[in-house]
């Protein structure tokens, strides 16, 4: 027993010793004798000419490359370059690379594949013509052997070292529940206290209701399935301002639907705004009615429209006539949710980027989108002035739509302008990264998140506004992708249509374990305070209770606003499992401070030693005694006394 302890007292330390600053000391292929992989230490570095199917290169043809490590580098350019990588349990790890491309100079850079244990994703690698330190993200290693490797597909990059790391757990208190706008209603200020003070540790679950006369006009299709599926009624409603504009405009009761969510259900809104153009817009009259088969939201050279939406920047021009009504008809609905008390988060002109960077010629999906990021960002603030100077309209949570493209940032309004970052994910049918061809996907797609998170420095939360798979719940747990909600698009049921709610979008099972999780919060579990702060600065009411056991152990659960979290003593990492890995944070927090802490609700749960006295070694020890078994997670707390006799 005392030989076990050892070696689990060892691993502790050399995870420490690692964290500041020692390089690898385990072969990463090596086997034990029990045929067992050694698990590699962390961070581990290894050349690229060390890569299996490399070859070593000094130069490329005749471009001299000086500056590499070891005995030269590699280019891929032939076969895929690999290697390996074992840990002892699944987690998220940062892939990294001292890279040089000195092609396409004048271009967007190298698309370069990578594959973990044969799922691949893509990062496009910008002209380096020196050696730079690129950053191909964060990707989730099993438990056991991992094989990650560089494919060639596009090829043509110059590899010299490649680094393996431990994923840092983001800080989702970084988020702010300051809103853009200064002037916010007393409701949309408590909505999104309420919303910070769930991200990082829940998911809230939302669907979009189909649109005009879909189902038969039953609009409660979706929550019903869904109900009758899981139990549960989603806690966010979606809907679409489609169908309020100056061309075909009708009303579907859309907004009568958002006030009675919010009002008698006590849900959360939101909306996308699918605004429409004529097609022949050169001999379209301001005011005049257009059938919808004439108008479109497509960019102009998919839908042969001559609206150009450049000009709308222009006061004087016919385009920016236009989209004033278009404005008009939007503020028309969100003055009556304001007149209600009633909040939204607004995702108008979503999806601006569209494929940019897939498609040859970059052209954005919408016609927002349709002349660039620059014409796209003033068109954003355009619309933001004007709903709320104009139309003094001060009930909307701001939601920006972006992707993931190494140019995707130039797009982003800017802070002033925006309140939550979102992505629609959709990875069903195409880039699906999980190595399976068809069915639910249900990757938390943490490299989107990852840029998204990154995009504002942690500063604005992260949601995923519309979806085709929700993803499995240990999976963004895992991943450390903690979307803010979730919001599957509209099912087209027994009417047709798309069927985001089938089986060959949704794992019924996963849906359903997500649906009923306290993880994920549904509408029964929104607290009934939700829109009734008023501005206070306090976060919703939290209690904490304390029960203790037979044995003695306790367990404290805290409680805010209805929602049940609880506090697992042990788990520093905050991952939800009590492992060595816990035990290696609190002594790498000991050994390096500044580069390595602990979050306060991690602090509270190390406290597993006479608690209340603050994290120490002790506390990495006795869990350790949990990790081989000497000690059950349910005995902890427990005093220096206690712990004392073990080691004896």
């Amino acid at each position: 027993m005392k030989s076990k302890i050892k070696k689990a007292v060892s691993l502790v330390m050399a995870g420490a010793i690692t964290a500041v600053g020692m390089s690898s000391v385990l072969s990463v292929s090596a086997k034990t004798e029990e045929d067992a992989p050694i698990m590699t230490m962390f961070p581990y570095t290894i050349e690229g000419e060390d890569l299996e199917g490399a070859t070593l290169w000094t130069s490329i043809y005749n471009d001299e490359m000086p500056g590499y490590s070891g005995e030269g580098f590699t280019y891929l350019t032939g076969n895929a370059l690999s290697f390996t990588v074992a840990v002892p349990e699944d987690g998220m790890y940062q892939i990294s690379a001292r890279v040089a491309q000195i092609l396409d100079k004048e271009g967007n850079g190298r698309l370069e594949t990578i594959a973990v244990n044969g799922s691949e994703y893509s990062k496009n690698v910008p002209y380096l013509n020196e050696w730079t330190d690129f950053d191909f993200g964060v990707v989730r290693l099993k438990a056991g052997v991992n094989k990650i490797e560089f494919l060639n597909k596009y090829g043509y990059v110059a590899i010299d070292t490649v680094t393996v790391s431990g994923a840092e757990k983001k800080d989702y208190s970084l988020a702010t529940d300051e809103l853009c706008d200064p002037n916010a209603t007393p409701e949309t200020k408590s909505l999104m206290k309420y919303l910070k003070s769930v991200y990082g540790k829940h998911t809230i679950a939302g669907q979009q209701e189909i649109y005009g006369g879909g189902h038969k006009d039953n609009y409660e299709w979706e929550n019903e399935f869904l109900e009758k599926l899981t139990g549960k009624i989603p806690a966010i409603r979606g809907l679409d301002f489609m169908n309020y504009n100056p061309l075909y405009g009708w009303d579907d009761g859309s907004t009568e639907r958002g006030i009675e969510w919010v009002k008698e259900r006590n849900g959360i809104l939101t909306a996308s705004w699918h605004i429409n153009v004529p097609i022949d817009f050169d001999n379209y009259e301001i005011g005049d009615e257009v059938d919808w088969k004439e108008c479109s939201y497509k960019n102009y050279q998919a839908s042969g429209s001559t609206f150009n939406t450049a000009k709308v920047l222009e006061e004087d021009s016919k385009e920016r006539a236009y989209f004033e009504l278009a404005m008009e008809d939007l503020a028309e609905q969100l003055l009556k949710l304001q007149e209600a008390n009633v909040p939204i988060i607004l995702r108008p002109l979503h999806e601006a980027q569209g494929n940019e960077g897939n498609y040859g010629d970059g052209t954005a999906w919408f016609w927002w989108g349709d002349r660039g990021a620059e014409v796209y960002k003033e068109l954003w603030k355009l619309l933001y002035t004007t709903l709320t100077e104009k139309y003094e309209l001060h009930n909307i949570i701001w939601e920006y739509n972006s992707y993931d493209y190494s140019n995707s940032h130039t797009w982003y309004p800017g802070d002033e302008y925006v309140d939550i970052v979102a992505y629609d994910k959709y990875n069903v049918e195409y880039n699906r990264g999980d190595g399976n061809s068809s069915g639910p996907n249900l990757l938390a797609i943490s490299g989107k998140f990852d840029y998204l998170f990154k995009l504002t420095n942690g500063k604005k939360m992260v949601a995923m506004s519309e979806n085709d798979t929700v993803p499995a719940m240990d999976n963004m747990l895992i991943e450390d992708a903690n979307w803010l909600y979730f919001c599957p698009w509209y099912d087209g049921g027994e009417d047709g249509g798309t069927a985001f709610l089938g089986e060959a979008y949704q794992d019924h099972e996963e849906l359903t374990k997500m649906y009923q999780s306290e993880y994920c919060i549904t509408l029964d579990e929104l607290p009934e305070n939700l829109y009734s702060f008023a501005g206070n600065v306090e976060p919703p009411k939290t209690t904490t209770t304390t029960t203790t056991g037979s044995s003695g152990s306790t367990t404290t659960t805290t409680t805010t606003s209805g929602i049940s979290v609880g506090i697992k003593f042990g788990d520093t990492n905050e991952d939800g499992k009590l492992n060595i890995s816990d035990a290696v944070l609190i002594m790498q927090s000991i050994a390096n401070p500044d580069e390595y802490k602990i979050k306060e609700q991690g602090k509270i749960n190390a406290d597993v030693v006479d608690n209340g006295d603050g994290v120490t070694a002790k506390d990495a020890l006795a869990i350790q005694y949990v990790e081989i078994k000497t000690l059950k997670d349910s005995e902890l707390p427990l005093t220096s006394e206690e712990l004392d006799k073990l080691a004896k």
